[in-house]
């Protein structure tokens, strides 16, 4: 039996729209079977199921009642039929009739595919897979060092969204300029961080992490590698004083004393990145007590105090790099030689690394052969011998030195450790010494004091072989490695020296 519709909806302009219709909804329910049944596809595929053949779906739908509204109005302006102020529906006519089945039907059949595509939509555009490979090449820093962090198993809209509809609909449409912008190439390189309108770390951070729990000490042991012939190894085994010695004491002390829930910090920066701090607020909340504290080198008078923002601190003061940490080359070249990646056998292995990573390469190809060509030289001119005879220890040493560099080092997009301070620490960057640097004083001549006892102890540094220890309950003074510095150091902060490009 012949279907019989509507005349007007004979026409070129319904039938193409009922055509890509069809053809869209038949592509979205096999490749939804795929996308369930087979772990293959992907992102990619996840993106043409969820985003765009839903597209050419609803435009198919729309050419429908288009088409036919048009072809209605020509038939009017040229009296095939009568003109009427509404259309009409006559059930008793075959035509109306299937015409009103097949858009009950179908517009049934819709609303429950869509309402099925919305909530997988939804969870697709949720997922890490889609926020760190759909643009491969601008997000491949981040999703690289994500994997690579201790926030390696959380979703990426945890921290970035979290919960409530508020931040949900801010995130997509801070996302579609993202993929105006991905697609014009006007990224910028390197991606800057969000730090202004990054959500508040008690609305995302806190959802884990409980600022009330006590937080205890932790031993911590670091190798380094000195750029010396024998690659010589200093240890350093610290105590990390992240909360109270006693746990009855909370978080009255240590590191994690900042967000002690009875005390309140507040600060104002001078830059855009937060690196200068020159007044901070400390109040009391039990107490009442409250001290003003200002940096005595810095020129910030009241007016120019005046309109800068307040900040309450909170975790992202200090853990602004909790799940994209591009290492320095110092650090990631230790902890490589230190897994083996990197034979320490090699002579000057960690000097001449840093030698050739001290350099900018134009992409990642570059810097592979870069990196292959120079050790291999290096090896060849030097240490003949070991050149001819160890050969496989080179190679070994070049595939670490190569897969190092692929997880920190991202010369397409422009970014490397120096591009994003890590404001955990004191080494490579200003870090904690932006306000512990014996500047920070009130007019009653309070200091934020420069102490390195206050966040740790040392209890064991030196050579594995001439390790000095300390005894229980007692500390070390720090010893810098290398008789050539000196004293200088005790003058200086760590960032002065330690680039990232030497031991």
């Amino acid at each position: 039996m012949k279907l019989k519709l509507p005349h007007s909806s004979q026409n070129w302009i319904s039938l193409v729209g009922a055509t890509i219709a069809v053809i869209s909804l038949f592509m979205i329910i096999f490749l939804f079977v795929i996308t369930t049944f087979s772990a293959q596809g992907g992102t990619y595929l996840g993106l043409v199921v969820f985003i765009i053949l839903p597209v050419f779906l609803v435009i198919g739908l729309l050419l429908i009642p288009i088409g036919m509204f048009l072809k209605v109005r020509r038939d009017k302006k040229h009296h095939i039929i009568q003109p009427t102020e509404w259309p009409q529906v006559n059930l008793n006519d075959v035509r109306h009739r299937n015409a009103f089945f097949v858009f009950s039907i179908g517009t049934t059949i819709f609303l429950f595919l869509s309402a099925v595509g919305s909530y997988e939509a939804f969870h697709y555009t949720e997922s890490v897979e889609f926020c760190g490979t759909t643009c491969h090449s601008v997000m491949k820093p981040e999703y690289t060092a994500y994997q690579n962090s201790p926030h390696a198993r959380v979703a990426c809209v945890e921290c970035h969204v979290g919960s409530g509809a508020n931040w949900y609909v801010r995130s997509k449409l801070s996302g579609m300029y993202q993929v105006y912008a991905v697609t014009l190439g006007t990224v910028p390189k390197p991606i800057e961080t969000p730090i202004l309108n990054l959500r508040p770390a008690r609305e995302t951070c806190e959802q884990c992490h409980w600022p009330q729990k006590f937080y205890s000490r932790k031993l911590v042991t670091q190798k380094h590698y000195l750029a010396d012939e024998n690659n010589s190894e200093w240890d350093v085994t610290l105590t990390m004083k992240i909360g109270a010695p006693l746990s009855a004491l909370g978080l009255q002390e240590g590191i994690h004393w900042h967000i002690n829930p009875d005390v309140k910090i507040e600060y104002k920066s001078s830059d855009k990145k937060r690196d200068k701090i020159p007044w901070v607020r400390y109040s009391n909340l039990k107490t009442g007590e409250i001290f003003i504290y200002q940096d005595k080198n810095e020129s910030a008078n009241a007016k120019a105090l005046d309109t800068m923002a307040t900040r309450v601190m909170d975790c992202m003061d200090c853990h602004n790099r909790p799940a994209h940490n591009y290492q320095p080359p110092a650090f990631f070249i230790n902890n490589a030689i230190t897994a083996g990646s990197i034979p320490k056998e090699l002579p000057s292995i960690k000097s001449k690394t840093m030698d050739i990573l001290g350099t900018d390469y134009s992409t990642t190809d570059t810097a592979m052969i870069v990196i292959k060509d120079k050790i291999n030289s290096f090896y060849k001119e030097k240490y003949p011998d070991i050149y001819a005879n160890k050969k496989y220890l080179i190679d070994r040493a070049v595939s670490g030195i190569q897969e190092a560099y692929k997880k920190n080092i991202f010369p397409e997009m422009k970014v490397k450790w120096s591009v994003y301070p890590n404001n955990i620490g004191h080494m490579e960057f200003m870090g904690c010494f932006r306000c512990h640097n014996d500047n920070h004083s009130t007019q009653q001549g309070r200091l934020i004091k420069k102490d390195c006892n206050l966040c740790h102890s040392i209890n064991a540094q030196g050579p594995p072989d001439k390790l000095e220890l300390s005894s229980i309950n007692s500390f070390l003074q720090f010893k810098h490695p290398g008789e050539e510095v000196g004293d200088s150091w005790k003058e200086m902060h760590c960032a002065e020296c330690h680039t990232g490009l030497n031991p």
